[in-house]
């Protein structure tokens, strides 16, 4: 951006792919975590154009692209209206489940085709998903109260739900981090980081939503959305919730994000039940 003066960077945090940053107040600046060049470049080209692509399919805003620098896998963007639902953990998640909806009604009917050409198509057997979680709960467990233990190990001994019949377009990583919010108005503004983007599992999408706003706003969620939800669904949605939280606890613990902590915590009881 020649001529371009930077006036202030503020560092907004690092997550497993990116470190991110707010310039002048109004742009977004992304690195990629990438330590191979090629990998590095090829990454930052596909999130380019993804996002490009995605503009047409998503009920809400959706990042921007200004520039994409391939060699330093840096990605920038005009900020987006609103803030992380994951910095409102006292909001009411209720008013958001109807724009949740049409968010994910209209992006899973993007077409498949032709976005397998920009994404990966993710089919891991849920047994391994299954025994990723293992493998962290030993790295959290002691942080647990007793009674909360007790929920996790019965569904970490439980065998996985049968896998899945069908794939669409996904986000992938649907969490409150990545949704945008005026707690206001009381509704979503805008979705960022699709870097996980995939051909996937519907419930994929569903299983972030239903752990940080909960089941009651997630049946609300639910009765706005357009497609076929049976129970294989559900039971898919709530097992990957699980695999999730668990997930979000030990990053949180590893990197001292005490948001990631309070909110694995807060919605362990419900996502467990």
């Amino acid at each position: 951006m020649p001529g371009y003066l930077v006036r202030v960077s503020t560092h907004l945090g690092s997550g497993l792919d990116h470190v991110a940053y707010e310039v002048n107040g109004e742009l977004i600046v992304r690195r990629s975590r990438e330590t191979d060049p090629t990998t590095r470049a090829e990454l930052t080209r596909r999130e380019a154009g993804l996002l490009a692509a995605v503009r047409p399919w998503s009920a809400v805003a959706v990042p921007e692209v200004v520039f994409a620098d391939e060699e330093y896998g840096v990605l920038a963007y005009r900020k987006l209206a609103g803030s992380p639902l994951l910095d409102h953990p006292g909001a009411d998640p209720r008013p958001l489940a109807a724009a949740a909806a049409a968010f994910l009604d209209r992006l899973h009917r993007a077409p498949v085709t032709a976005m397998a050409t920009l994404v990966p198509v993710e089919d891991e057997p849920l047994a391994e998903w299954l025994d990723d979680a293992r493998r962290t709960y030993t790295a959290v467990s002691a942080r647990l109260p007793a009674a909360a233990r007790t929920r996790v190990e019965a569904f970490l001994a439980a065998a996985p739900p049968a896998e899945p019949e069908r794939t669409v377009f996904c986000h992938a990583d649907l969490g409150a981090e990545h949704l945008l919010v005026d707690p206001e108005a009381r509704t979503i503004t805008g979705v960022i980081d699709w870097a996980d983007a995939a051909i996937a599992d519907p419930a994929r999408d569903f299983a972030k939503l239903y752990r940080d706003l909960g089941p009651r706003a997630f049946g609300e969620l639910l009765a706005g959305y357009d497609h076929p939800v049976d129970d294989a669904d559900l039971a898919r949605t709530r097992f990957y919730a699980r695999c999730a939280l668990i997930e979000d606890l030990e990053y949180g613990l590893d990197t001292g994000d005490r948001r990631y902590v309070e909110a694995a915590l807060t919605h362990l009881a419900p996502t467990f039940a």
